[in-house]
């Protein structure tokens, strides 16, 4: 159930096919069957198990403040919009702690949102 790293300007998206090469943005979904899939971008994620018919185990998500840390999907605090830019323009970013999400609310003028809202919000 852990994340593996994703590997800067060398791994593929498995959705759109770009190289990912922002840190601050990737993401990452654990099969039930152990298979990784990366994404530069967490829209990338969503959309991508949302056409897939893979059983998942697990979402993670790499923290805006740490370059590609990744943490769990679930435990995040999120923003949408704004002057956020990430790489397939989902535009989200992600915080591992609520006062880092509302610190940059304000910075980013974005919205914030929940992990489920951004789930539910993909077709």
């Amino acid at each position: 159930n852990e994340p593996k790293p994703i590997n800067l300007n060398t791994d593929m998206c498995d959705f759109c096919k770009m190289t990912i090469a922002n840190g601050k943005f990737g993401a990452e979904l654990i099969t039930q069957k152990g298979r990784y899939y990366k994404f530069d971008d967490i829209s990338c994620m969503v959309q991508f198990a949302k056409s897939s018919e893979v059983p998942t185990k697990a979402f993670f998500v790499n923290d805006y403040l740490k370059e590609n840390a990744l943490v769990a999907a679930e435990k995040c605090y999120y923003l949408k919009g704004g002057t956020i830019n990430s790489p397939m323009h989902g535009n989200l970013a992600a915080f591992f702690t609520p006062k880092d999400q509302e610190e940059f609310q304000k910075k980013l003028n974005a919205d914030p949102m929940t992990w489920e809202q951004i789930y539910d919000s993909y077709k």
